[in-house]
């Protein structure tokens, strides 16, 4: 990702509305669909600044990798210990066969080669463990956000499954989230391409906007697993080798 993005991550992780209310949604998906043992063994790929490692936590003991040397620094600071820098899709040092949960949150579109990266993944989960993916929907929403994250691709349900199957795993919860605010995050799309504006700044808008989007984001939390969501600005799942 460009430098400013890891910057902005860094500045406003802690305070902006889709951070805070997107960790809360995960928290919930895996309390109720994750089934993972007592203490689990975590490892979260791609952790930018580690501002879900605390999240994570509440289910076990958390590894973590980043491969942005400041982003990496500050992720160190909040886990305590050094996170690692093993890219993908090799992971080369990662311990095959030994987690129960690798999270691999917006981080697989960024690989050219998702499915080798998937397979390495695999490699890596302990008997019985899982990776949980999120990543961003629609190739029509392909925007300056995209570029300046250095994303390959945006993913359709269909596509995020065949990457996942081709590398040797099967889906399970699969659904759209980041819904209720689909309409706005559509329309800013459509009317950035039409006017030819940059919509990459991640900064969090007003500050009463910003609470009105955390509050109506996680909403989702209480409907994602359980109500099916017709389309979202990304797609959740959780991924076991077949």
């Amino acid at each position: 990702m460009d430098r400013r993005v890891y910057d902005r991550m860094a500045e406003h992780d802690s305070t902006h509305w889709w951070y805070r209310a997107r960790r809360d949604i995960l928290a919930e998906f895996l309390h109720r669909e994750g089934r993972l043992p007592k203490e689990a063994a975590i490892l979260e790929i791609g952790c930018g600044t580690g501002h879900n490692l605390p999240m994570l936590a509440q289910f076990g003991t958390v590894d973590a990798i980043e491969i942005d040397p400041a982003a990496r620094a500050i992720a160190s600071q909040r886990l305590g210990r050094p996170v690692g820098e093993a890219p993908l899709p090799a992971l080369t040092g990662v311990p095959r066969g030994s987690y129960d949960l690798i999270a691999v949150l917006d981080v697989v579109e960024h690989i050219e080669d998702d499915v080798a990266a998937l397979a390495a993944m695999r490699e890596c989960l302990a008997p019985g463990g899982k990776i949980l993916i999120a990543v961003p929907a629609h190739q029509w929403m392909w925007s300056a956000h995209d570029v300046v994250n250095h994303h390959h691709r945006r993913y359709s349900k269909a596509g995020l499954v065949r990457a996942i199957r081709a590398a040797g795993m099967k889906e399970r919860g699969l659904t759209y989230f980041n819904s209720l605010l689909f309409p706005l995050a559509a329309a800013a799309r459509v009317a950035g391409r039409m006017t030819g504006r940059d919509d990459s700044d991640d900064s969090p808008p007003a500050a009463p906007v910003n609470a009105l989007f955390e509050r109506i984001f996680r909403v989702e939390r209480h409907l994602v697993g359980r109500v099916p969501m017709p389309v979202g600005v990304s797609i959740l799942t959780l991924a076991e080798p077949a």
